[in-house]
């Protein structure tokens, strides 16, 4: 393939033998047509979302204010950010609404309050405001306000200000408030584009009491982020699992159904901040639906139950004759979702888990679990949690085995895959800093890890030739600090994204025994989507989790060679109907290398395409301005030797005679 486009530091320049040889000799490899591994499953390309940091506010939802249903009392201490307070996201962590008048103005009514604990009660000539909005200029916002005046005739300003001064606001007037609450809508177009808008409300002729308030832009599809959405759908991600990750073992499914507006806001029970409850179930399957992906739900087995986890199936696929299902139907949605993919808790061997438990204790209850889900509906697919080599000695210390292999051994008959998770990097816990070609096979060594020893486990349980239960790995990432996008929010480079296609490679390799893969987490969270209040864009490592799902095949292709000697990583695959065939190649090496390609029982069309994705320096990044980092798409013409660039992914595709 001497013919192959290679990145330069500006452009993409035609390469030659002469260049391809000034890389060293060549590594030589074969790919054996007729060898071949395990068709991988597409869900190696699923996703996760949970509620934590900007993950879904911020990134996938489109709701502006934060804790507009007022979790938090409304202080004259004005202090909202908590956390990461000199970054460009901080945390709040404390009412982010400040009074506007006297600190007594604004009182904090718990009697008959609209939604969660208490209401804002706000003084005649009085008001309160929300600073930190991010507008676009000539942007039309729309929303809306719930209010009541007990002793009614009084009014309200609600204005969007994108500066000082009347001419840089507008103002939406309500006179006439009445005893009970009423919605009243609210519209604005943007005169200007910063980060530091606010919104106001003023009271005058008599006390208002605000129940919730709400204000998105316009083009927001069913409350979701068009630009997120977007991205979303380029990135093909084939199931997203939700709601958790560490939040679910405190969540309460039930909070995040009905009426939005009348949904309690709560503490997230895992992370910081508030859960305000407006993105539940039926919204995260309307999401699945939006980006046609997979829904797969975890229950809660921490400080939840056996009989909330099957009403929550039930909630979901059962008809509008069961209590769960005539909840649905009562909240618009009469024909059952069909959720066939559902986690039985995460991580509960951790004592970091709310409701973490013992082992001997915590196979009963997955068990019993299992059984009451399966009762609902017999048709899911379940996933037990597993840590393969865990052993909590300290809170558990009569456990007789690691945890994996005692939930296989108690709950392989109450499961269909069982979960594990990594993360590496320069992570809190244990962070590593390896040279650069170390740090490209970090996910690669977890993976390899994991997939060997559940041959070895569960061969010697009598599973593996039986009956074996699969691996879904439902999170899996790098996991860097600084946080730069909110909590948790780490920017990654092209290393990260090299070693991200490295890791889709062993999972090729180890399409036996790896049946599912969740990228933790999609959005602004150690995400591959960032975002920012009015922009996304792709992290370097969404760009090979698209390109591998989009273009490389599925039926791994057997490849011998020398190439790891020169730390490339070389991977190959039929599509599913064998009609092509596509080669990958990993060069985590700062210098140009050659690959001199034999071939067994494939022959290849002599036009066809490539993708590059790489870069000058490997610590390139992407931001909402620049996009360093990109998939490049070039003709390719087969010839028996391959030049791969500095620094780089390439993937090439051939039809076969």
């Amino acid at each position: 393939m001497a013919f192959l486009l290679m990145m330069g530091l500006a452009s993409f320049i035609q390469v030659g033998t002469a260049i391809a040889q000034g890389g060293g000799a060549a590594s030589v490899v074969t790919l054996h047509g007729d060898r071949t591994g395990a068709p991988m499953s597409p869900f190696i390309y699923g996703q996760f979302i949970e509620h934590l940091g900007r993950c879904i506010y911020g990134g996938i939802w489109a709701e502006m204010l934060e804790d507009r249903k007022f979790y938090f009392p409304i202080t004259a201490d004005y202090r909202p950010y908590r956390q990461l307070e000199d970054t460009r996201f901080p945390v709040v962590g404390a009412s982010p609404w400040q009074i506007i008048g006297p600190a007594d103005s604004v009182t904090m009514v718990k009697e008959d309050a609209f939604v969660g604990e208490h209401t804002p009660r706000i003084k005649a000539g009085a008001g309160i405001r929300q600073r930190d909005l991010a507008t676009v200029e000539g942007k039309d916002y729309v929303g809306y306000i719930w209010l009541a005046a007990p002793q009614g005739g009084a009014s309200v300003e609600v204005s969007l200000a994108w500066g000082q001064g009347d001419a840089a606001r507008q103002t939406v007037r309500i006179k006439g408030v009445k005893g009970k609450y009423q919605k009243h809508s609210l519209k604005f177009t943007a005169g200007a584009g910063t980060e530091k808008a606010m919104l106001e409300i003023l009271v005058s002729g008599g006390d208002v009491l605000v129940g919730t308030v709400s204000l998105m832009p316009a083009d927001n599809v069913r409350g979701m982020r068009p630009d997120t959405l977007a991205l979303l759908k380029q990135l093909g991600g084939t199931m997203y699992r939700w709601p958790g990750g560490n939040f679910v073992s405190g969540y309460n499914w039930r909070d995040g159904i009905g009426d939005r507006d009348r949904r309690p806001p709560r503490k997230n029970p895992a992370w910081t901040g508030v859960e305000h409850n407006d993105f539940g179930l039926d919204e995260f399957i309307d999401f699945c639906r939006e980006i046609g992906t997979e829904p797969v739900i975890a229950v809660n087995t921490g400080f939840g139950d056996d009989y909330s986890a099957a009403q929550e199936v039930e909630y979901c696929n059962r008809g509008t004759d069961t209590i769960g299902g005539s909840w649905r139907a009562k909240n618009g949605h009469k024909k059952p979702y069909g959720v066939k993919y559902w986690c039985v808790g995460n991580e509960m061997f951790g004592p970091w888990q709310l409701g973490f438990m013992q082992l001997s204790h915590y196979v009963q209850k997955h068990n019993r679990v299992a059984q009451a889900m399966w009762h609902v509906d017999p048709s899911l697919h379940l996933i037990g949690v597993g840590s393969f080599g865990e052993v909590n000695s300290k809170n558990d210390p009569d456990q007789k085995y690691h945890w994996t292999e005692g939930m296989l051994r108690e709950c392989a008959d109450y499961m269909n895959y069982i979960s594990e998770h990594f993360y590496r990097g320069r992570t809190p816990w244990a962070p590593e800093e390896p040279n650069l070609i170390g740090h490209v096979n970090l996910l690669r060594q977890s993976i390899i890890q994991k997939a060997q020893g559940h041959r070895t486990l569960q061969k010697s349980l009598g599973l593996l030739d039986t009956r074996p239960v699969p691996i879904a790995m439902d999170e899996w990432n790098y996991w860097h600090q600084p946080y730069v996008y909110g909590e948790l929010g780490c920017a990654y480079d092209l290393s990260d994204a090299l070693g991200v296609a490295v890791g889709l490679h062993e999972y090729s390799r180890n399409s036996d025994i790896i049946q599912m893969a969740h990228y933790a987490q999609t959005v602004n969270v150690i995400g591959c989507i960032k975002t920012t209040k009015t922009d996304a864009f792709f992290d370097a490592t969404a760009l090979p989790l698209m390109l591998y799902r989009h273009h490389y095949g599925s039926i791994p292709i057997e490849v011998e060679g020398n190439h790891a000697a020169a730390a490339l990583d070389v991977a190959a695959a039929w599509t599913s109907d064998r009609k092509t065939v596509t080669l990958a190649v990993v060069n985590p090496n700062r210098e140009a290398k050659a690959v001199e390609i034999k071939l067994d029982a494939i022959k290849p069309q002599a036009k066809g395409t490539g993708w590059i994705i790489g870069g000058d320096d490997p610590k390139l990044r992407n931001d909402e301005n620049n996009e360093r980092i990109k998939i490049v798409e070039v003709p390719v013409q087969w010839e028996d030797r391959l030049s791969v660039a500095p620094l780089s992914i390439t993937l090439v595709r051939f039809p076969v005679d």
